[in-house]
């Protein structure tokens, strides 16, 4: 009787995981959906204490969610950068970012692979927004919204990452996070410094 209740709501489960996958449109709030079913199912049937040690925590699933949903945002801007700007210190700066965060998408695949965790496999709806209205604009104006988008991004992942850094459940999901919050730091440095030298006034993002 104990293993039909538990098949019964494993299989509930699934439909409930497939369910999710199919009512949004947005990629990162699919994959969230996705490990939340996952994770409950996992937690079903009285798993054992060893089972329980490789089931992540939601938090830390959601991070990593966010994460690659934020990496891949970084390189898609960064690749828009090489053609909607015409200055070379921004150009620059975008192709740092293709290249930082696109290692770092990379290492975090391997790591949600290796939790068993689901990943967006593009950007949240409310990301390609953005990007679709910073493709509309070039050179001078291009690069204005752009590093102000980018010290916005970075102060916010810093942010998440130091959280994670902080609380994460997981052991490697922390030490991803503390290792590569120096990065983070180091690209809010630099659209600090584009900021200063392009005399770009801080207030509302002119993105938005």
């Amino acid at each position: 009787m104990k293993n039909s209740l538990f098949f019964c709501y494993t299989l509930s489960s699934l439909f409930l995981l497939w369910g999710c996958n199919n009512r949004s449109s947005d990629s990162e709030k699919k994959a969230k959906e996705a490990n939340r079913a996952k994770i409950d199912s996992q937690m079903m049937g009285s798993p054992s204490a060893e089972s329980l040690a490789v089931i992540p925590s939601k938090a830390d699933a959601d991070f990593l969610v966010e994460a690659a949903s934020g990496g891949m945002t970084e390189v898609q801007l960064g690749q828009l950068a090489q053609t909607n700007s015409m200055n070379k210190q921004v150009k620059a700066f975008g192709a740092l970012m293709i290249k930082d965060h696109g290692a770092g998408n990379e290492k975090l695949k391997a790591l949600a692979a290796s939790k068993n965790i689901i990943l967006p496999d593009s950007v949240s709806n409310h990301q390609q927004k953005m990007k679709e209205r910073l493709e509309k604009k070039k050179g001078e104006a291009f690069d204005r919204a752009y590093i102000s988008m980018m010290i916005d991004d970075h102060k916010r992942d810093i942010r998440a990452f130091k959280s994670a850094a902080k609380s994460a459940a997981d052991v490697e999901i922390k030490a991803f996070a503390l290792d590569n919050l120096p990065i983070l730091s180091a690209h809010l440095d630099s659209a600090l410094n584009l900021q200063r030298k392009m005399g770009i006034p801080v207030g509302p993002l002119p993105y938005q």
